[in-house]
């Protein structure tokens, strides 16, 4: 098993450098306002490699380091002090973090039959306290406390959000918010690189300003920073998502399959000459954006 985790450690570690010398050779080749349109239409990540797929824990860490070494060798040089700190603070906050996530109990409950509960609440045309009425008490308590499971940790979770592969861990009660703040700190990193490759490159062409050849460090500054714009891109977009979850109290795998669970189920009575009841959707946890927040700051993990 630890010779397959190592495998795998270092199929993430050379898929990160080839992904990262495509990008530098689309960048010789093709003018800036191409590159992100040829990133998107052929892909940039090698996922296998020798028939063995990388690990998506060792291909987060191995961006980190590839792109710290390239900010410390190219960018720091050429931006101020202030965004070397924070930049540099960003990034050792950011690998604490993900060690954190990544060997941290999310909120396991050692509790085996509740996911044949789940499965059979899945379809029921039942009211919530009728479907709930029908279990032992203890399993209806764990189903109110939001206890779900987790194919791929085959375990159940307290606040299950969803799996995370990029942090190999399940999002749950326990880690959050940790992973809130390590979105928010991907997103501040990858704007202080932006914005340092952005001087870095502009300092380049304008000592360059003859026409000469343009140098290899121009070139790696304008790849990882094609490369930055894209983390950012998605990672703002999914930190939206999130914060849209925490201010009105549902999970993301409530959200995508609440038919399963009885609670976010609203039965709507059958009109007359009908033989099909209706379901909608009802989250019972909303209390309102501010009591959401407050809740969710609150909370113990």
């Amino acid at each position: 098993m630890e010779e397959l985790i190592g495998r795998r450690t270092v199929v993430s570690l050379v898929c990160v450098c080839l992904s990262h010398l495509s990008i530098y050779v689309l960048c010789s080749f093709f003018p800036f306002s191409n590159v992100i349109i040829l990133l998107i239409l052929s892909g940039r990540r090698c996922k296998r490699l020798f028939g063995l797929r990388g690990s998506a824990p060792a291909f987060v860490f191995s961006n980190l380091l590839f792109m710290w070494c390239v900010y410390i060798l190219v960018i720091q040089q050429a931006v101020s002090l202030l965004l070397n700190i924070i930049f540099h603070t960003e990034l050792i906050m950011l690998q604490i973090g993900l060690y954190r996530i990544l060997s941290g109990d999310p909120g396991f409950v050692n509790y085996g039959p509740l996911s044949n509960v789940e499965t059979s609440l899945e379809g029921s045309e039942l009211p919530t306290s009728d479907i709930i009425e029908g279990y032992p008490s203890e399993e209806s308590s764990l189903l109110l406390q939001r206890v779900r499971y987790c194919k791929h940790c085959d375990a159940h979770v307290k606040g299950f959000d969803h799996h995370c592969p990029a942090f190999g861990n399940c999002i749950g009660q326990n880690n959050h918010r940790l992973f809130i703040i390590l979105l928010v700190g991907f997103i501040i990193a990858e704007a202080c690189y932006i914005m340092g490759a952005s001087q870095t490159v502009t300092t380049s062409r304008a000592l360059n300003s003859g026409g000469g050849q343009v140098g290899w460090t121009e070139t790696l500054a304008t790849s990882t920073l094609v490369f930055s714009l894209l983390q950012i891109l998605w990672q703002t977009v999914f930190l939206a998502w999130h914060t849209y979850c925490v201010c009105f109290n549902i999970r993301t795998d409530e959200f995508i399959h609440w038919k399963k669970y009885p609670e976010f189920q609203h039965i709507i009575n059958s009109q007359p000459g009908e033989t099909v009841t209706r379901r909608r959707f009802k989250n019972p946890y909303d209390k309102g954006i501010w009591q959401n927040l407050k809740e969710f700051i609150e909370a113990k993990g």
